[in-house]
């Protein structure tokens, strides 16, 4: 076997609202808190080294300049998609015109702090 992602790190203005955030997005839980302020959040009864990536939310005072060059996909669990977007607006999410052309399965959404992820068309099993 090979590698496999056992934490991505977000650099965050405020990583409290950050984790609160994608806590709620997918029903991750906080993990714990690193003396420089860091928040990491994951799966309920998982952890680090989980099947599923810990989200580390690091403080940063550094502007974001540019476009990311990663951005996270997510797919509803247990409802359609029109459900879950109305759900990912209610906690925070805004949409974000990337120049789609509106025929696109999946809607490109921001973070409370404007980092892009796209809410994808297909329903996962959930874990």
């Amino acid at each position: 076997m090979a590698s496999r992602i056992s934490e991505l790190v977000i650099d965050a203005a405020d990583p409290d609202r950050l984790a609160l955030f994608w806590g709620g997005v997918l029903g991750y839980r906080e993990l714990g808190r690193e003396d420089d302020g860091s928040i990491a959040i994951g799966p309920p009864g998982a952890g680090h080294g989980g099947l599923e990536p810990v989200l580390v939310f690091s403080p940063t005072r550094d502007p974001r300049a540019g476009k990311l060059r990663l951005h996270i996909d997510v797919n509803a669990t247990d409802r359609d998609q029109d459900a879950e977007l109305e759900r990912l607006l209610a906690l925070g999410a805004r949409r974000v015109d990337i120049g789609q052309s509106g025929a696109e399965s999946w809607h490109v959404l921001a973070d409370p702090e404007g980092n892009e992820f796209c809410l994808l068309h297909t329903r996962l099993a959930p874990r």
